[in-house]
């Protein structure tokens, strides 16, 4: 069974820093890629940004292109989102999503498996 856990959310003042964390566990990750999604209080789920496990090409919503940065580690099976100049806007929290082969999408019906969120707060 796939499992992912994140970590790394917190409270951080508009133009700090943050990394998520997703450890990924329950099979080989080689051909599936991983997202990151954010779901702010009363809206849909958007995404952010995602990556193929196997050759680490990447893709973003143009709301954070430029300022974060999704990356993974192969030896630790963790995905992380690197996020810099965070906005108040930014506030949601943040879901590690895995979907079982190579194809990027970026809508949340096509991902398998979900962590249970950490909650990123950017005060102005």
């Amino acid at each position: 069974q796939v499992q992912l856990v994140e970590s790394g959310g917190g409270l951080v003042q508009a133009g700090g820093s943050l990394r998520l964390s997703c450890a990924a566990s329950g099979r080989a990750f080689s051909r599936y890629v991983m997202g990151w999604f954010r779901q702010a209080p009363g809206m849909d789920r958007d995404f952010v940004a995602v990556i193929r496990w196997s050759g680490g090409s990447t893709y973003y919503a143009d709301s954070v292109k430029g300022r974060f940065t999704i990356s993974r580690d192969n030896a630790k099976n963790t995905v992380y989102l690197q996020m810099n100049s965070l906005k108040p806007e930014d506030t949601a929290l943040y879901y590690c999503a895995a979907r079982g082969d190579p194809i990027f999408y970026t809508t949340p019906v096509e991902y398998q498996y979900w962590g249970q969120g950490t909650q990123v707060t950017v005060s102005s």
